[in-house]
């Protein structure tokens, strides 16, 4: 595992920014265009309150979003709302460049849609994104990705759920191949609560957080103890 300790999630999600900042830079350099992938949970929240006072070039960003729960528009529980109030409400990133999912059509047809729009996304550079956030949970969960779903063996683009063990149940979600392609992937984790399932990736379970592959992992000093 390829993991940096912080004392604490702001910290955390401070180093985040920063190294998001960078892959910007360097995405719109090489390629004219920076795809970043957003996560939900409270940890990245930290991450998207810093990002958006620092200088980036907005106009060529696109915000993708690796799950969403099954919820109506603006609901206080879905991925973008919390990322609407923590980032893009106060950069100027143009509307159409934040892709988000249509949950609340319910997960078969957000997941069509979802994967459509994937594949007609050239842009993304056959399906690889810059950067994607990920969160744990503390069943080692990720995206909505749980244990023992056959999500973890679907080769969609993008997956309805249903029956997730944490409310809401019915969610979509990005394949494990979409995150697995992409150039950086950050898993950003902090508190107690992460110890467990740390502890449990240590000893060879492959739980879903664990298949993402190369990922950078963040950590506080509560998680990681």
């Amino acid at each position: 595992m390829n993991r940096r300790i912080f004392n604490d999630a702001a910290g955390l999600g401070r180093a985040a920014a920063e190294l998001t900042r960078d892959a910007c830079a360097e995405a719109i350099a090489e390629r004219g265009a920076f795809h970043l992938v957003l996560a939900g949970g409270n940890t990245p929240r930290y991450c998207y309150e810093i990002l958006r006072t620092m200088p980036l070039d907005w106009s060529r960003v696109h915000i993708w979003f690796g799950d969403e729960r099954c919820l109506p528009v603006g609901d206080k529980d879905r991925n973008d709302r919390m990322a609407d109030e923590a980032l893009l409400s106060h950069v100027p990133i143009p509307e159409h460049q934040i892709h988000r999912m249509a949950a609340e059509l319910g997960p078969e047809e957000g997941a069509r849609l979802y994967a459509q729009e994937l594949f007609d996304a050239p842009a993304t550079g056959m399906l690889r994104f810059d950067m994607v956030h990920l969160g744990m949970g503390e069943d080692g969960h990720t995206a909505s990705l749980f244990p023992g779903h056959d999500t973890l063996s679907d080769a969609r683009l993008a997956l309805p759920v249903f029956d997730s063990p944490k409310p809401p149940p019915e969610r979509v979600s990005m394949g494990l191949s979409v995150l697995n392609a992409a150039r950086r992937k950050l898993i950003l984790a902090a508190g107690a609560g992460k110890r467990d399932p740390l502890a449990r990736i240590a000893g060879g379970e492959r739980l879903p957080v664990a298949m993402i592959e190369d990922a950078l992992w963040l950590l506080d000093e509560d998680a990681a103890q």
